[in-house]
């Protein structure tokens, strides 16, 4: 890039010599320059994508500590997704507006203090509150993150860049349930959170010192109209998909609230289609849909969102209510995801510069449909064994999904539209998250009722099987407990209900990880739609769009 194309400030040691290169660090014409800034987005990666994955492990914790259930608790983790969606179309005009490097210093620092924040939280209401401060952090670290990697790597090496840059993901995704499960156990819930401080004291630090200025000479006015549609939109969405089958929303899915919400929602979609297609500056530059590569893998990562994050939240749960794992049991499970994703991510991100990537991204598409769906036949006497195969198909999966995809949205997007084109790129994925958490945390509620109810049904306590069942649970209970003969009846029918409660839910997880598996699988579709073509040049393969 040369001086007419943007704005560099470099930080100064006072002799007029660069502070980067008086600790080490190297010019930013330097060839290695590149790959210092990597290894520094790569830090803010790892830890918001820690973030998201530590509370995964910690939610029937927090569940017990405030004493709510999953309709409460699952705002710990749409809340954070939510703002995390309505900041990522921002990223790009605040980027433009302030700079790359003071933006992305400024979300590490909204992160950092949000995470400190949590981990003071008093209540479960200022836990989603706090949750919503790192959201907006989140959602300004990964499309400038992103877009600072694709502007300084040329087109041909942006796919080996992004491979690396998955590392940080996939790093986070390992270590993220088992550090979570340790801290748990082992000191408290608010641990998870102040994990976050010292990785982001260095990550702000890194930024200040390696990262040279990039400021776009085109100053656009800010879309606030876009901004306010939008939020009203997805807010309003969220809430009614969230709270249908709410335990306070006695009025269920035909509820006043939950049909204002709906109407809200379909007023807020429509004027933000109307507001964007109609303004000179939108906050999201649906041009970009124009591009049918680009169009066709943000689908794939709409869809994507809906069943892989709507589903991360179901393990956790069923291992340590179902299978009675601890939190550290739980989280260490998740340690070969990692390494599996974290492996898989470079080497596709190497492919994809030499090979089709519309077919990387179509296997990685279809073994992780397969991991979700071999969950689909988890049972309260699943062996460890059957959890881990579910786990390896998905690092092998994921690894191989994002990487390709990347590389062919992005790769003809212009370097001033990157902001923009990965900010968007990123929105539709979170969204798709989001609206899969919503709806998979009321699916897991709504099908437990539902199972509770068969099972309760079948349980005749005249019949041969209860009868036999209540006389081993009440021999059982007086071995155990002691008592007399009435305390012991009483203690083996609350563990006959218990058991049958146990078995509904675990029915209802089954129930959610098949629909997940199905939603993962419509992305096959869209990701044979895409176009690529091979060219040579100097010997090498590069990937072009048609």
């Amino acid at each position: 890039m040369n001086n007419n194309n943007h704005h560099s400030n470099y930080s100064s040691d006072g002799n007029g010599k660069s502070l980067s290169s008086s600790i080490g660090i190297p010019h930013h014409d330097h060839p290695s320059y590149k790959w210092w800034v990597l290894v520094n987005v790569m830090f803010g990666t790892f830890m918001v994508v820690l973030d998201s994955s530590i509370v995964d492990v910690s939610m029937p914790t927090i569940m017990a500590t405030f004493g709510v259930t999953v309709d409460t608790a699952k705002w710990v983790a749409t809340a954070y997704l939510l703002a995390l969606a309505t900041m990522l179309p921002t990223s790009g005009w605040i980027a433009d507006r302030f700079g790359y490097k003071k933006t992305y210093a400024t979300a590490l620092t909204l992160f950092t203090v949000g995470s400190l924040l949590c981990s003071l939280s008093w209540s479960i209401t200022a836990l989603i509150a706090f949750r919503v401060l790192q959201g907006l952090g989140g959602g300004l670290l990964m499309p400038v993150g992103m877009a600072i990697v694709m502007r300084e790597f040329p087109p041909e090496k942006r796919g080996t860049a992004i491979g690396f840059w998955s590392v940080a993901s996939a790093a986070s995704v390992s270590l993220g349930p088992t550090l979570g499960g340790y801290l748990i156990d082992n000191f408290a819930w608010h641990s998870i959170y102040d994990i976050n401080v010292p990785i982001g004291v260095v990550a702000i630090f890194a930024t200040l010192v390696i990262q040279r200025e990039y400021q776009s000479q085109k100053n656009r006015s800010f879309d606030a109209a876009g901004f306010v549609s939008m939020t009203l939109f997805l807010t309003t969405l969220l809430l009614a998909l969230s709270d249908g089958d709410a335990n306070w929303n006695t009025g269920g899915w035909t509820s006043p609230f939950i049909l204002a919400c709906f109407a809200l929602s379909a007023i807020g979609f429509v004027a933000f289609i109307a507001v964007e297609l109609n303004t000179r500056e939108p906050l999201v530059d649906l041009s970009l849909m124009k591009d049918f590569n680009f169009a066709m893998s943000n689908l794939v990562l709409f869809i994507f969102g809906m069943g892989m994050f709507g589903s991360t939240f179901l393990l956790p749960l069923y291992l340590q209510n179902g299978l009675g794992y601890t939190a550290f049991q739980a989280g260490a499970l998740f340690l070969p995801l990692g390494f599996l994703q974290g492996t898989m991510g470079p080497l596709a991100g190497y492919l994809s510069d030499r090979v089709n990537p519309k077919f990387l991204s179509l296997y990685g598409v279809i073994v992780l449909a397969l991991s979700l769906f071999s969950n689909h036949f988890l049972s309260l006497f699943s062996e460890r064994s059957s959890v881990m195969i579910s786990i390896y198909l998905r690092g092998l999966g994921m690894g191989f999904i994002f990487t390709p995809l990347s590389s062919l949205s992005l790769s003809s997007v212009p370097k001033e539209k990157m902001a923009r084109a990965s900010g968007l790129y990123n929105v539709l994925r979170q969204v798709g998250g989001s609206f899969g958490v919503a709806i998979m945390g009321t699916l897991l509620t709504d099908r437990t009722t539902f199972h509770e109810t068969i099972y309760g049904q079948a349980v005749n306590r005249y019949s041969p099987a209860v009868r036999n069942a209540l006389m081993g649970l009440k021999s059982f209970a007086q071995q155990v407990v002691g008592g007399n003969a009435a305390a012991s009846s009483a203690r083996a029918q609350a563990l006959l209900v218990y058991n049958v409660g146990q078995q509904a839910f675990v029915s209802a997880v089954d129930d959610d990880f098949f629909i997940a598996a199905a939603i993962t699988f419509l992305c096959v579709v869209p990701v044979l739609f895409l176009r690529t073509k091979k060219k040579k040049k100097q010997g090498e393969h590069l990937m072009a769009m048609e």
